[in-house]
């Protein structure tokens, strides 16, 4: 069982930046995808980015792309979304989740183990 801690989250003004946090408990987590997921008040959990296993190609959503930047740090099993830019339309809690698998995915259910989340607030 993989478990992901998330931390990093915080509130933050319109135009600022924010890095999260999703460290994980398994020693070949390099060999993990791992995606980013947020969720805002009364709407569905949305995809993100991702970042593969092992060389870390990363893909993000339209609405992040250019201000999101998700990295790796594969000696400290942690996997970091840097934020920049930030709009008050990217206030929700945000998830780290991760697939033992080299690919990532921008679906929700190909994960298999999720942390608890983080809130990211931005006022305008």
């Amino acid at each position: 069982q993989v478990q992901l801690v998330e931390s990093g989250g915080g509130l933050v003004q319109a135009g600022g930046s924010l890095r999260l946090s999703c460290v994980a408990s398994e020693r070949t987590f390099s060999r993990y995808a791992v995606g980013w997921f947020r969720q805002a008040p009364g709407k569905e959990r949305e995809f993100a980015g991702t970042i593969t296993g092992i060389g870390g190609t990363t893909k993000y959503a339209d609405s992040v792309k250019g201000r999101f930047t998700i990295s790796r740090d594969d000696a400290k099993n942690t996997v970091y979304l840097q934020m920049n830019n930030l709009k008050p339309e990217d206030t929700a809690v945000y998830y780290c989740a991760a697939r033992p698998s080299y690919d990532g995915s921008s679906s929700a259910r190909q994960y298999d183990y999720w942390g608890q989340g983080t809130q990211v607030t931005v006022s305008s």
